[in-house]
């Protein structure tokens, strides 16, 4: 049975009824050692921001407020894909998505706050990272106990979900649910102790009495109702085909869908669900009798609709979700209910207070709707069922069995052993990564694509274009959109022009790129380097594989055919290394493609011939000479070789790379470019100067793919090391990256740097940077720890 599934589980709604303390009371502790509850902070989103997740946390930080009038509440707010959003003032931290350094800066912040519980809303898509991981960010710097409420738990993760869950669960002092199901979930599918799941519903507002339909113009209608941000998962679709039968029987139906398209839909698809669900009412010839309120309403207007409610209806159709505000409000509102049998409804509808149907089914929708409608004793019966029920889920209740659970937050936090601990220095934690700034590639940016050079900040247009940056500034913007840290309007915008700019300098018939183009819009040569042919290939791999707008995927993947052919005939080793960078990322989104796999075959074995005839000892390298762009080398043998499955590939790339990174390296240990004046002759003297952007690039992208080929973080922290070069930590200790522009400037000199801000140095800076805050994403550097001797590692550490 489910009573002894859950023992040991404290379910809140039945404590209450005998343990309820007076409104106003502050929960003390249950031991001596611990102190009273007097600050709390919540961790989710927050209105105005338009999602279920902030609607649950404003009405809980609310309602704390309001009960006890002696304990502080304030939340951090999570910011999604750019967007700010004009919080109240019990906002007092805002977190980007997408930033992993901002939860290492909201942590830093609670820790100075005073903060005696931390109340943290957990859903895996309001996070940045994988299955949300940049959470666990936070999770592992606070040092206040920490009460996560678990809004959905699913029954069959997938890797990336159940590696975050089972850290959240393990970090968590206690785990809340809103159902006893989604408790027995979490026990037996995660193994969750049950002595540290709290049940506690969720809240509801204290409805009035029926309000008059005049009001809303629903004045002799039977009004069915559905709310909440719309899409596809909603199943309004089925509830439209079942009108038709409603209404024979029922002339004066009404079926009201109140709510916006859920701003992310939106953003990627526009208003596709709407328009469909009135395509399909036109059909069905019932659009007179569906009335779409597209707008996020406000509390009073949700409470208004609610109490002229005949019927509500959550068609929704995944049957893992565990937990519904929509579904909780209109049984908190004593509205008769229909829903499919998802899990939370199961449970909340049961003991009769309300009706289940199949999934996808409008027959048995009609069918209990009808019955309802027909039936207004049976109606009132689930009603008065429905309102009994919710008496333990208002708000003034919920508020205070979250207080009494992170008093018991508290207390487990203050037994948990502490022999783990370790205070976290500044020697010893990584400087936060600067912020991505498009300011300066944007003001770089014209109509026609990207401009090459600048003196100073400001573009010169003498210069004109070139396919090597707008290839570079394609792929930055890809990965700008996957790390979701600009605003996705004008990320989109940028790698638009650079798409069309790569797209306008392909000659379909030869199937080559040109390369400059003159301010005058006239191109300079007909036909451009092999290099950027091949950074080409690389950037639209990139955009084929991890791009999110379907129709400029295909384009990318129509250029990227086209223009492969011609690097099979290429002689420079960087192009083909270029080109095999692309092909490994194109293979992410097409695994097994036979030309793909061909051309992969011919140019690795190319490059490792060609490593084999010039390596000698002390020198494992591709060529007599370190020139520029070195590590792209031995990257792109590496990432080729891993795809093959063909060690003989991986092992000596690896070897030429931790010997360039030694080459690499000064006296103090830190990064040292080959300079490009002389560049290096096996042999000869080594140039010192001028070292470009450029080379940090490339090393940085090598040891970010050693490290997801080998699964060793020392690779990791060698791309900090790097990294590092550019804020500073070099010959002159001069920053190359410009904050006050986000302009990267174009060499270290000798005795100074180029302060002029082209776009090949300015997108080297972003796109390390993009590329290291990309990987501390996916993987968990402080959980796998270095092959290399700790002093070796903690001088790397930035």
């Amino acid at each position: 049975m489910l009573a002894d599934r859950l023992s040991g589980v404290t379910v809140e709604s039945e404590f209450l009824q005998t343990h309820a303390r007076p409104t106003g009371a502050v929960i003390e502790p249950n031991t001596p050692s611990s102190g009273a509850i007097r600050r709390v902070a919540l961790l989710g989103n927050h209105l105005p921001r338009q999602c279920g997740i902030a609607t649950f946390t404003t009405d809980l930080a609310s309602a704390i407020a309001r009960e006890y009038d002696d304990l502080e509440c304030f939340v951090l707010a999570v910011n999604d894909k750019g967007h700010r959003y004009d919080y109240p003032e019990r906002v007092r931290f805002s977190i980007s998505e997408g930033d992993v350094e901002s939860y290492r800066r909201a942590a830093d912040y609670l820790n100075v706050s005073g903060v005696d519980a931390l109340l943290l809303q957990h859903e895996f898509g309001i996070f940045g990272g994988p299955a949300g991981a940049h959470v666990l960010a936070l999770m592992r710097d606070v040092n206040m106990p920490v009460l996560t409420t678990l809004h959905t738990v699913l029954p069959s993760p997938d890797s990336a979900q159940r590696v975050v869950m089972d850290e959240i669960i393990q970090r968590s002092d206690r785990l809340v649910v809103m159902s006893n199901g989604a408790a027995s979930l979490l026990h037996q599918a995660y193994g969750a102790r049950t002595d540290h799941i709290d049940v506690i519903p969720h809240g509801t507002p204290l409805f009035p009495e029926r309000a008059a339909r005049s009001k809303l113009g629903l004045d002799g209608r039977d009004v069915l109702l559905t709310f909440g941000l719309l899409s596809e998962g909603k199943g309004v679709e089925y509830v439209i085909d079942a009108l038709p039968g409603i209404l024979e029987r029922f002339p004066d139906v009404v079926f009201v869908i109140v709510g916006a398209t859920h701003p992310r839909v939106k953003e990627l698809e526009g208003e596709r669900y709407r328009l469909m669900l009135e395509e399909r009412a036109q059909r069905r010839g019932v659009a007179s009798a569906v009335i779409f309120h597209d707008r996020f309403v406000s509390h009073d207007e949700l409470v208004q609709f609610l109490s002229v409610a005949d019927v509500f209806l959550t068609p929704y159709l995944n049957e893992a979700q565990s937990t519904s505000g929509a579904l909780a409000y209109a049984i908190g509102a004593g509205v008769a209910s229909v829903s499919t049998p998802f899990r939370y409804a199961r449970e909340l509808l049961s003991d009769g207070r309300g009706a289940l149907v199949p999934f996808r089914d409008s027959g048995a929708i009609c069918r209990e709707v009808c019955a309802l409608l027909e039936d207004s004793r049976h109606r009132a019966a689930i009603s008065s069922n429905a309102r009994a029920f919710a008496q333990t889920s208002s708000w003034p209740v919920v508020a205070q069995s979250y207080v009494r659970s992170a008093q018991r937050a508290s207390t487990e936090h203050s037994r948990r052993a502490r022999s783990n601990y370790r205070a976290r220095t500044l020697a010893a934690r990584p400087i936060e990564l600067p912020a991505v700034s498009l300011g300066h590639l944007q003001s770089m940016s014209d109509g026609t694509g990207l401009l090459q050079h600048a003196l100073f900040d400001v573009p010169r247009y003498e210069d004109g274009y070139c396919v090597d940056d707008n290839a570079r500034g394609l792929r930055a913007m890809v990965l700008a959109e996957e790390a979701a840290v600009e605003p996705l309007a004008l990320v989109r915008s940028l790698a638009g022009r650079y798409l069309a700019f790569l797209a306008f300098a392909l000659d379909r018939d030869s199937g080559r790129f040109r390369n400059t183009l003159s301010f005058q819009r006239t191109w300079v040569e007909p036909v451009g380097s092999e290099d950027c042919h091949g950074r080409a290939l690389w950037a639209l791999g990139t955009l084929v594989a991890r791009g999110s707008d379907h129709a400029r995927r295909e384009l990318g993947r129509e250029l990227f055919r086209r223009s492969l052919p011609a690097s099979l005939t290429f002689s420079s080793p960087r192009a083909w290394a270029y080109t095999l960078l692309g092909l490994d990322e194109f293979s992410n989104a097409f695994e097994g493609d036979s030309d793909v796999d061909a051309a992969r075959d011919t140019l690795a074995h190319k490059l490792m011939e060609l490593f084999a005839r010039s390596r000698r000892p002390g020198w494992p390298w591709f060529e007599d000479s370190l020139t520029y762009c070195n590590a792209r080398m031995p990257q792109a043998l590496l990432v080729s070789g891993a795809r093959m499955g063909v060690p003989a590939m991986v092992e000596p790339s690896l070897e030429a790379l931790e010997w360039l990174i030694n080459e690499q390296r000064s006296d103090n240990g830190d990064f040292a470019a080959i300079g490009s004046n002389g560049f290096y002759p096996r042999g000869g003297p080594k140039a010192l100067f001028d070292q470009q952007p450029v080379e940090a690039c490339a090393m940085i992208s090598a040891c970010i793919d050693a490290r997801r080929v080998t699964n060793n973080s020392w690779w990791s922290h060698q791309a900090r090391r790097v990294f590092r070069w550019y804020v500073g930590q070099n010959h002159l200790r001069l920053p190359l990256y410009d904050a006050t522009t986000g302009g990267c400037r174009d060499a270290l000199h000798e005795s100074r740097v180029n302060e002029n801000q082209g776009a090949e140095s300015t997108l080297s800076f972003l796109l390390s940077l993009l590329e290291i805050k990309l990987s501390e994403s996916a993987t968990a550097l402080a959980a796998i720890p270095p092959k290399e001797p700790v002093a070796e590692v903690l001088a790397g550490v930035w």
